[in-house]
């Protein structure tokens, strides 16, 4: 038996509208195996986590550089848990000043990578971390949610 690939969210929240590390962090997973689906921008919170629970994800990964993770962060988190989804790994990534960390991590993040972390470390992390095992040599895909740019971004990360 086969099992399936780690399934991965990335997500970009609030007003923030620069997209270019995501979209990184996204091929990045992607040529690691993973199966990606990217939100796209200005997610809110309820929007992130419905889309976590539709996909069936078993990681969140949020990216953010508006300065609103203490806010944010934890009100993704939270509606996580209520929808029954605690078991999903929770990663930001982003402009986190070191004192922000240890209350992002009591809220349920399980890490945050700050500006210089590599690709490799987030794969890596991931791969540690989530509950579900992953099969090998299968090809991914980054899908996308976005409305405007599904087709674009879709037809682009195969």
């Amino acid at each position: 038996m086969r099992d399936r690939r780690i399934r991965v969210l990335v997500a970009k929240p609030g007003l923030d509208g620069h997209d270019r590390g995501a979209k990184i962090v996204a091929r990045a997973l992607r040529d690691a195996g993973m199966e990606v689906i990217y939100t796209g921008l200005r997610q809110t919170p309820e929007m992130i986590v419905n889309a976590a629970l539709q996909e069936d994800v078993d990681a969140v990964g949020i990216s953010i550089l508006s300065g609103a993770h203490r806010t944010i962060v934890p009100r993704i988190c939270e509606l996580l848990k209520g929808e029954g989804l605690d078991d999903a790994l929770v990663v930001v990534g982003g402009i986190v000043p070191n004192e922000d960390i240890p209350e992002l991590r009591k809220s349920g993040v399980a890490e945050v990578f700050q500006p210089g972390a590599s690709t490799q470390q987030i794969v890596d992390f991931i791969r540690a971390h989530v509950r579900t095992a992953t099969s090998g040599g299968q090809e991914s895909e980054v899908r996308s949610q976005e409305s405007e740019e599904s087709t674009q971004n879709r037809d682009a990360s195969k």
